[in-house]
């Protein structure tokens, strides 16, 4: 006997199919609203995939008619009257082909390249056998040199174009695996798919808007996990709108399932191009052709899938060729449309955390993800996406030179300017739409207590805090529909039960749980970052006072003294965190004024910042939850620092002056091991301070700022090194590295804002130990790698040769 939820269920798929025999055609989705969808609605949320049956053995009646409406195309399952300009017919692919490769681009840098690699022939010839031609018999040489090479090279331009180009021909293709898709979500994601209705319905305005034009939508995603360009795919094919032509890494591109992607719209790119100007022509061209031809257009302004939770920098290659071609005024308009994903639990998170620890990485695929069946057991919640405003190009464009003024488009630093600027917009607008998910909310209570555990009713009385803070902020917080927060944080807890441990003691008085893995279940707290990141600057900033102890006097900071520090303090973290618009002076008076308003710090009226009483009498709680958010980063970019004291000549070394060069991939994993060590030690809070991403983003801001050095070799295979600079040299006392100096300035600088323990009190201890560790690593360091030893062997035989 069936319960009630299956009778429903089975009875709209009943209906679906009978009125499905009727007649097919009122039934197509491009006809219908967003409101006619299968779907559950509570007001202004909707779980898509709530009616959808998700194992035939649960439920095989209502499993079966669903396969049967898929395989009829029944509804929102037949595609056919989507939103956008016309795919997915026989020879779409042969025809962007054919586009991209007779294009005036292409076929210039292959005629370029024909008439270069003539004349280098023409070169060798020459020299050889071909000095007593005759001028007429040299220039039917030539030209038939080139037109063979011509021919090599649009040969090769094909083979390109093949292996690249997206080939949307099939419908029944996309079908399939949309139903193949839907069965992997509704089964791995249990509680649905929910989205926000009033943000799709503007959406689809927009693209119909877009549709009328022959503009496109570029879907600039979050990255966060393999499943992103799924979960966006499967939404747009069931409220159909035309399916997005998809930027992927070329390590998808694999038997059978890189030609079910390209069906479905991904098109595979390489991740460097280097010198190869047909490669780049044909990238380029197709990607304008693209935006000409009015296809939805997806890829992700992080470049690759965020291993620490929260957002990345942006990368900025395919942006800077979408700007190009409309500089270039390849197409009239194209519209931009942020996305946020959330998720309550990522299938890749373990994954991420032994990469971020250095561990050799993984060979994992999409194919293996979706085609796991241990997998595919489990019960891993629900999935919220978010679409943002779209707003058009042009008139971002337009408004930028506005603001800016004059600017040259041609010139490559102003063009900078204007990618950035885009890439950070987009990512403050992704900030503003997401969701913070229920594991997002357990998992950094549970990071930002101290103590070795949380009781049911604390962790419980937290999370309902933090939900009423990140309201208050204008954040979102996943809609549960009337649940109890006791109910909420206990599915959360069985599903992260790999995460999170309950102490099972017998005498305890209640479940008092615990991280069990603190370093995966970060992930999860680094969503949260941005909507706190300048209070968290802050209370750190004034950390440096607060920990010194003494009376309330003793505690507190000049404004302007605080200001500093807080401007070091973001200027350091600049490549890691993303902040809001506004300026250092002008986010720091808004920050001030609302922790003021919330009690967590006072300030009085001659200009002196410190905690309240309010805060201190509840145990700092709420400050300290701030300082937990960046603790973990200002301890790497410490670690960092630290670590260059290693950049130098050791003591056995005959010469103690100067800096030496290191390869840059052994100095990264003798600096993770240099961290580990410290961690154990007790010299460093955090394990994920040693994540190599946040480290090597400390190293690249310390090469902008002039301490280190860095310089790249082509040979034997691309690589490069580093050292300090000349100016951050430590000083040496009797051949011993010495706490003194530019570097140790720094270090102690960043040291002041980290989380207190009981071994890090004595600053002399601190350098005894510290710089023990960074000496026998200096050790290493001075041992040449093995491309520094080929790279030795080639100077010094172009130095015999001369």
């Amino acid at each position: 006997m069936t319960n009630n939820k299956t009778e429903d269920r089975l009875k709209a798929l009943v209906e679906e199919y009978r009125k499905a025999g009727l007649s097919s055609e009122t039934h197509e989705s491009g006809d219908r609203g967003i409101d006619d969808f299968d779907s559950v609605s509570d007001g202004e949320h909707r779980n898509l995939t709530e009616r959808e049956p998700r194992r035939m053995r649960e439920d095989p009646v209502a499993f079966m008619l669903n396969l049967s409406l898929h395989y009829r195309g029944t509804g929102w399952r037949g595609y056919k009257n989507y939103i956008g300009n016309k795919i997915l017919y026989p020879g779409f692919s042969d025809n962007m082909k054919n586009m991209v490769l007779n294009s005036r681009s292409v076929q210039g840098v292959i005629h370029d390249l024909a008439d270069s690699q003539a004349a280098q022939l023409q070169a060798v010839q020459k020299i050889n056998n071909n000095k007593n031609l005759s001028d007429e018999e040299r220039a039917k040489r030539i030209a038939k040199q080139k037109k063979m090479l011509r021919k090599e090279l649009e040969v090769v331009a094909k083979g390109i174009a093949d292996k690249c180009v997206a080939a949307m021909d099939d419908p029944r293709l996309v079908r399939f695996f949309a139903f193949t898709v839907n069965n992997i979500l509704v089964r791995l994601y249990h509680q649905g798919i929910h989205i926000k209705e009033s943000q799709w319905v503007e959406l689809k305005r927009v693209a119909l808007m877009a549709q009328q034009k022959k503009e496109s939508l570029i879907l600039l995603p979050c990255h966060k996990s393999h499943i992103d360009y799924l979960v966006v795919s499967y939404i747009f094919f069931r409220l159909g709108i035309q399916i997005p032509h998809i930027v992927a890494g070329d390590n998808l591109d694999m038997p059978i399932v890189g030609k079910i992607l390209k069906g479905c719209g991904a098109f595979f790119i390489k991740r460097e191009w280097g010198g190869n100007g047909l490669y780049k022509a044909i990238m380029e061209e197709y990607v304008a052709t693209l935006l000409s031809e009015g296809m939805n257009f997806e890829c992700f302004v992080e470049g690759t899938r965020s291993r620490l939770g929260k957002l990345l920098t942006p990368r900025l290659g395919i942006i800077k060729i979408i700007l190009d071609a409309f500089v270039d005024d390849r197409f009239s308009d194209a519209h931009i449309v942020p996305i946020s994903l959330g998720y309550d639990k990522i299938i890749e998170t373990s994954t991420y955390a032994n990469e971020l620890l250095g561990n050799p990485k993984e060979k994992e695929s999409l194919w293996g993800l979706i085609t796991n069946t241990r997998l595919l057991q489990l019960k891993w919640g629900r999935v919220d996406v978010r679409v943002g405003k779209p707003y058009s190009l042009k008139g971002w464009l337009e408004d930028q030179l506005r603001l800016r003024g004059p600017m040259d488009l041609t010139d490559t630093t102003q063009k900078s300017i204007l990618l950035k600027s885009l890439g950070y917009r987009v990512l403050s607008d992704i900030n503003a739409i997401s969701v913070v998910m229920p594991s997002a909310l357990v998992g950094t209570v549970i990071l930002t207590l101290r103590g070795r555990g949380v009781g049911r009713s604390e962790l419980i009385r937290r999370v309902d805090w933090l939900t009423r803070i990140i309201n208050k902020k204008g954040g979102q917080v996943a809609e549960f529909h009337g649940m109890s927060t006791g109910v909420v944080v206990d599915r959360t807890v069985q599903i992260h039960k790999d995460l999170i441990g309950e102490h099972k003691i017998k005498d305890m008085l209640e479940p008092t749980f615990y991280g069990i893995n603190p370093f995966e279940l970060s992930y999860y707290r680094n969503q949260v970052i941005h909507l706190f990141l300048e209070e968290a600057i802050v209370c750190v900033a004034l950390y440096t006072a607060v920990k010194l102890g003494g009376s309330k006097t003793d505690q507190r900071m000049r404004y302007t003294d605080l200001l500093e520090e807080i401007s070091f303090l973001s200027s350091l973290l600049k490549l890691d965190m993303i902040y809001k618009p506004g300026g250092v002076e002008n986010n720091t008076k808004r920050t001030v004024s609302w922790l003021a308003e919330n009690h967590v710090i006072e300030l009085s009226e001659d200009g002196w910042v410190g905690l309240s009483d309010t805060e201190r009498e509840c145990g700092r709680e709420n400050y300290d939850f701030l300082c937990f958010l960046i603790w973990p980063f200002v301890e790497s970019y410490w670690l960092a620092a630290v670590s260059l004291f290693s950049l130098t000549p050791s003591r056995r070394s005959a010469d103690l002056a100067g800096s030496f060069w290191v390869e840059s991939k052994l100095f990264a994993n003798r600096t993770q091991a240099l961290g580990k060590t410290l961690y154990y030690q007790g010299d460093l809070s955090y394990l994920e301070a040693v994540n190599k991403e946040t480290l090597s983003n400390a190293f690249t801001r310390y090469q902008e700022q002039g301490i280190m050095m860095s310089r790249r070799h082509a040979t034997p295979k691309p690589w490069s090194e580093v050292a300090l600079s000349p100016d951050y040299v430590p000083e040496r006392v009797d051949g011993v590295l010495s706490p003194h100096g530019r570097l140790w300035a720094l270090m102690e600088r960043i040291g002041k804002f980290r989380m207190e323990g009981k071994n890090r009190r004595d600053s002399a201890t601190v350098s005894t130990r510290v710089l023990r560790l960074a000496e026998l690593l200096s050790e290493e360091n001075a041992v040449p790698s093995n491309n520094q030893k080929t790279l030795l062997k080639k100077v010094s035989q172009d130095k015999s040769k001369l």
